[in-house]
């Protein structure tokens, strides 16, 4: 029984590291897969052989590849941005001044402001990751699609990253249809051979599945977003009359967003956003003042 109360069960979440390099694969696999089943096969030689389809065949290669490019560029942001780390012996500013807009963990029920596991201070809304083995800031998950948190510093990139894999996965699916459908036709009305059927009904079939789940999550990201919450907090959130965090839908996507639109829709920051918004640093989260918990 002693050695039992010895065993730290958080250990076996250090293997889902090594999924995660294998999800990365599985990425790059369906990815290479949708590339070839469009573009290759499908929509190449519609582009090369020139007439009236040509213009549509170009149409939708250059969407696939403006897409791609920004599904790539996304999630090697978030996979290489650091989603914040506490600074070593971290401790709040507020918490000598007593500062209302950043109210101790006691006084609004949040996580406490020390960590055991990492012997330093905790900020708010920061969660220990058992994965990573350390604190990070405004923590939303653990993905291991990505290998790495997704927390202040890579949010955004990580909802770019579904937005536009989203979009990319429903133009697959919708581009090769005709295909999908050829391939339950007779035999002897097939144009092509076996193997190249069975790669365009498969990338179908991924695209398809993926376009669909990632839909029910970005209806999930979107109402996080838009009441300024992350995963980990929806069950505190649902204990409160009042969210602390909820500025309104607006003010909640610029903690997240920044606050120039151009910024938006590409996974990068203004200089004036990165100076101007604490939240997007993860230490500091301006508070409504009439939250009630």
């Amino acid at each position: 029984m002693d050695c039992c109360r010895h065993v730290n069960p958080f250990r076996a979440c250090a293997g889902l590291r090594g999924l995660g390099y294998l999800m990365v694969a599985i990425v790059a696999a369906i990815v290479a897969l949708s590339y070839y089943a469009v573009v290759v096969f499908a929509w190449g030689p519609m582009l090369l052989a020139g007439g009236a389809a040509a213009a549509g065949a170009a149409v939708v290669i250059v969407a696939f590849h403006i897409l791609l490019a920004m599904i790539l560029w996304c999630y090697l942001m978030v996979v290489f941005t650091d989603p914040g780390a506490v600074p070593e012996n971290w401790r709040h500013d507020a918490e000598d001044s007593g500062n209302p807009l950043f109210s101790s963990s006691e006084e609004q029920g949040s996580a406490p402001k020390y960590c055991s596991r990492c012997q330093n201070g905790k900020p708010p809304r920061c969660h220990h990751c058992s994965v990573c083995n350390r604190c990070v800031l405004k923590m939303d998950h653990h993905c291991i699609w990505v290998v790495n948190c997704v927390g202040a510093r890579n949010y955004k990139y990580f909802l770019l990253f579904l937005v536009y894999t989203f979009i990319e996965t429903v133009l697959d699916t919708l581009v090769l249809l005709p295909n999908f459908i050829e391939f339950f036709q007779d035999e002897s009305r097939r144009s092509s051979s076996p193997g190249d059927i069975a790669i365009l009904f498969l990338a179908f079939v991924l695209n398809l599945a993926f376009a669909l789940s990632l839909l029910c999550f970005i209806g999930m990201h979107t109402s996080l977003v838009t009441h300024n919450t992350t995963s980990i907090e929806v069950y505190e959130r649902k204990k409160s009359v009042s969210w602390k965090y909820d500025l309104g839908w607006k003010r909640n996507l610029e903690q997240v967003f920044g606050t120039k639109k151009l910024f938006w829709f590409v996974p990068m920051y203004s200089t004036e956003d990165l100076h101007n918004i604490p939240a997007l640093q993860g230490l500091e989260f301006p508070t409504r003042s009439d939250a009630i918990v």
